[in-house]
């Protein structure tokens, strides 16, 4: 499998870069990963409609930008579909499976994603109802792909 995966903005926080990259290593024994970062735009308060559109049509654009040909999309957003970790590994492994291996998740900016792009997307999936950094949920979704693997796998990891 091809994994990659698109995200506005860059990892400040040294604990997440440690932790993204500690899920990195420990994937690249089960499949080709990387992760692409875009600028994110700057978003000051009280941001008429409007203006949240078009940050959100700028970042979409960047992130499509990234996203090759023939590649199954799959798109975080929180009302997307609730999955656990063993759907996500389902789903994973039957891409693998019929042929589609090059997945691209995306996870947007602290607006969220255009709906634009949500449209494009073969899959919205939301690992909950809380929101979260999208910083933080980086190394959430590294993690949860690791751990599809391990499922995906049989081995000792999954509890």
């Amino acid at each position: 499998m091809d994994i990659q995966v698109v995200c506005v903005g860059k990892l400040k926080e040294k604990y997440l870069k440690q932790g993204v990259a500690e899920y990195q290593k420990r994937l690249s024994k089960y499949t080709k990963f990387k992760i692409d970062e875009v600028g994110d735009e700057a978003t000051p308060d009280n941001l008429s409609d409007h203006e949240i559109e078009q940050i959100l049509a700028k970042e979409a654009d960047r992130i499509l930008a990234k996203i090759g040909p023939g590649r199954k999309i799959i798109v975080l957003a929180i009302e997307g579909d609730l999955v656990s970790s063993e759907q996500l590994a389902d789903r994973i492994n039957q891409y693998a499976t019929y042929g589609d291996s090059k997945l691209t998740l995306v996870i947007g900016g602290s607006l969220g994603l255009a709906e634009k792009l949500k449209a494009q997307a073969d899959w919205s999936i939301s690992f909950g109802r809380i929101t979260l950094p999208h910083q933080l949920m980086r190394l959430v979704l590294t993690e949860q792909i690791y751990r599809a693997f391990r499922i995906i796998n049989h081995h000792a990891y999954h509890k």
